[in-house]
């Protein structure tokens, strides 16, 4: 092992179990196969399939208990196409086990076998418990040693690694099938499953887990939204500075296992059951007519760097799956950054590749969820350290017919790439654009209207020039990463100090106004411009061309009390208090009448972008579209004080309304009221539909009780006042 020093002594190592690995069962093995990784149920037994193309042994221990010793140590003798494999006859789903590896201990070369770590099969599909760095058992060094990662850990970690667990993929899915609503039509809920349902307020029978989950639904139905997009729910590593605090990774973006779901979101009434729990959620959502995205990870592990834990991969096959540096005596010692979160996937390697396609291919197939939003994506189309739009990966992805019928949404940047609009045509986007645009807009900036009208009408400046649609786009404003709707208009800055980084930590980029208090106040006019701005946030967010996607809870202004970095709060300060549905009720019910207007008027769920929507044109020619001032002149495209932006819709080719109608939207950004010039279209009388400056309840009209304007041709729109009117 080349320069390696000798480990010193660790504390405690006196009372370590020796290494015990000596090839001993009762059991009849076969060599099995190669195909397909994991473990796999077959006739009379268990496949166990291990990928690695640099260990020099495999050993497969099997266990009764989850806190017990090996019942069995198997050396796994055949291997294929580098990956280990071995029959054992008898073995059945609920069995219990894991991997010790063999091979050079060699950092250098980017090589860290440890035959005293017990390692998760990467393809494990369920664990028995968290993975908990009790005494830094997880690392491959001695913390107190000066060497740091090139000092060998001789330490046993059996007690501080969970095992995996063999399952069975039948399950009882009623006749499941998937909504397949197209993606235009879609309306996203964003939210963190366990948060969903943790507060006591919920009343739920198995609080914060899939289960608990399932009894929520009907409010998600009479809200009207028909995707869910969870937060991670692979299962995932907890940071030790963060037990240290006291604080936990709540979020979950440090996947451990790329096929399991999350252990602590089930019931715990038996090992594994967050299985079949995690299927029983998607089945009654798909049921209700909701469809299933998962947020997943598959850019980084929780391994984090060189002095990060060691619990699979890096114990497995380092190389095959992590991009590697260093310098010229060390080239493969560190890890490539590029998610700030300590290493990288390396995406451009087959290994790496093939792991991430079964695990989507996985979710697809046997837990029959409906598409995926990937954390800092571009990260999974670095190759030779750039960003390419015909990396390896996105090729896999769009040649795989199962995945091509799935939802694929990117997080278009990572730690040094921002690649908003430059994603390949399978591909849609979190637009962070839209949500800054709409964030200025909302709170009174002036010279937003030009890209304001390029937001509302699907981006075409970003996804046109590549065959995608408006709907490509996918629009928020708020998101679990920042402030939520409630603190966007109540806070100017961000209040993280529960984080314990002195505030430090979040963005200071918010675009947000507290309306002139900071926080929770008692002034009623402050509290109605709140509202105000809130219903004017969520009014061009679902009347935008693009597909929406809400944030969990801001329908009842739910509130993080200014922290816009809640990725450490597994406390009230991040779940529901479902007892603001009832004091928010108004705010329910304009989302919900929200919703349902842009289901009516379709044109507002544009398949495809608005002919001349780009605003650099004399769009009033166009014949969708047109674009107005405040006196039906053109608007005031690139004057930094104009705050006033109007347009018309036409839509008489709407085949899903009866008659032909057509929309005019006002927006006042303006913290002044202005009169609005209203267009004169022949045989047609304009009605007010929606004013949000009027009293809660008020602001939309019941269908076919929409007042006409009087005067016929203006109105006069409220300060911060969004305002559509309805002509038929």
């Amino acid at each position: 092992m080349r320069g390696v020093p000798e480990a010193p002594r660790i504390p405690g190592e006196e009372g370590t179990v020796p290494n015990d690995l000596s090839h001993r069962t009762n059991r009849e093995l076969s060599p099995g196969r190669h195909f397909p990784l994991g473990a796999t149920l077959g006739p009379g037994g268990v496949n166990f399939s291990l990928y690695s193309a640099t260990a020099e042994e495999v050993w497969l221990l099997l266990f009764d208990r989850p806190d017990g010793e090996p019942t069995d140590v198997l050396r796994v003798r055949d291997r294929d196409r580098f990956a280990w494999h071995v029959f054992v006859h008898g073995a059945g789903a609920g069995q219990f086990y894991g991997y010790k590896v063999r091979g050079p201990f060699d950092p250098a070369r980017g090589l860290r076998f440890n035959d005293r770590k017990l390692l998760i099969d990467p393809y494990a599909k369920a664990l028995t418990g968290k993975i908990v760095n009790e005494d830094n058992l997880l690392l491959a060094y001695d913390p107190g040693d000066p060497a740091r990662d090139l000092s060998l850990d001789r330490r046993e970690n059996r007690a501080v690694v969970p095992k995996a667990i063999v399952v069975d993929d039948r399950f009882d899915w009623s006749g499941d099938a998937p909504p397949s609503i197209p993606f235009e039509r879609l309306v996203i809920y964003e939210t963190h499953l366990k948060g969903f349902t943790a507060h006591p307020s919920s009343k739920v029978a198995h609080p914060g887990t899939y289960l608990g989950f399932v009894e929520k639904i009907p409010h998600l139905q009479s809200l009207g939204v028909n995707a869910v997009e969870l937060l991670p729910v692979h299962e995932f590593y907890v940071d030790d500075f963060l037990r240290g605090k006291g604080l936990t990774n709540y979020w979950g973006y440090n996947t451990a296992a790329f096929f399991a779901p999350e252990i602590s979101f089930g019931t715990g009434l038996r090992p594994g059951c967050q299985v079949e729990e995690f299927k029983t959620l998607v089945r009654e959502l798909h049921r209700a007519g909701i469809e299933v995205i998962l947020d997943v990870v598959y850019n980084h592990t929780g391994e984090g760097n060189e002095l990060g834990p060691t619990f699979s991969f890096k114990g497995i096959d380092n190389p095959s799956y992590y991009v590697l540096t260093g310098g010229s005596h060390d080239p493969a010692r560190y890890y490539m950054n590029w998610t700030g979160c300590g290493n990288s996937l390396n995406l451009s390697a087959p290994p790496a590749i093939r792991l991430v396609m079964d695990s989507l291919r996985y979710w697809v197939e046997a837990m029959h969820v409906d598409g995926f939003r990937f954390d800092l994506a571009s990260v999974l189309g670095r190759e030779g350290g750039m960003y390419r739009k015909c990396a390896s990966f996105f090729d896999a992805v769009s040649q795989d017919p199962l995945l091509q019928k799935t939802k694929l949404i990117a997080e278009p940047w990572d730690l040094g790439s921002y690649e908003v609009g430059n994603f390949p045509v399978d591909w849609s986007e979190w637009n962070g654009r839209f949500r800054d645009t709409v964030r200025r807009f909302v709170k009174g900036d002036g010279g937003q209207l030009r890209d304001l009208g390029f937001r509302l009408t699907g981006s075409a400046d970003l996804y046109a020039d590549d065959g995608r649609s408006a709907y490509n786009s996918v629009n928020f404003v708020t998101c679990h990463d920042g402030f939520t709707l409630r603190d966007l208009v109540s806070y100017n800055g961000k209040h993280n100090e529960a984080n314990l980084e002195g505030n430090r930590d979040g963005t200071d980029d918010n675009n947000s106004w507290n309306g002139g208090a900071e926080g929770d106040t008692d002034d009623p006019e402050i509290a109605l411009l709140r509202r105000r701005m809130a219903k004017n946030h969520a009014c061009l967010l679902l009347f935008s061309s693009g597909t929406p996607m809400i944030l969990g809870g801001d329908e009842f202004l739910r509130t993080q009390r200014g922290n816009n970095n809640a990725y450490c709060q597994d406390n009230p300060i991040s779940w529901f208090e479902w007892g603001e549905v009832a004091r928010n009720a108004d705010m329910v019910d304009f989302f919900r009448k929200a919703i349902a207007f842009t289901k009516k008027y379709t044109i507002l769920q544009r398949r495809k972008f608005f002919t001349g929507a780009d605003t650099g044109r004399d769009a009033n020619v166009v014949p969708d579209i047109q674009w107005f001032g405040e006196d039906l002149g053109p608007p005031r495209w690139d004057d930094p004080e104009a705050r006033v932006l109007c347009c018309l819709l036409d839509g008489t080719e709407e085949p899903s309304v009866e008659g032909s109608y057509f929309l005019f939207l006002a927006l006042n950004g303006d913290h002044r009221q202005r009169e609005v010039r209203v267009p004169p279209l022949p045989e047609i009388q304009w009605r007010r539909a929606v004013d949000t400056s009027l009293a809660a309840g008020e602001e939309f009209v019941d269908d076919g009780a929409e007042p006409p304007m009087d005067p016929a041709d203006r109105y006069l729109v409220n300060p911060r006042t969004t305002v559509v009117l309805l002509g038929k």
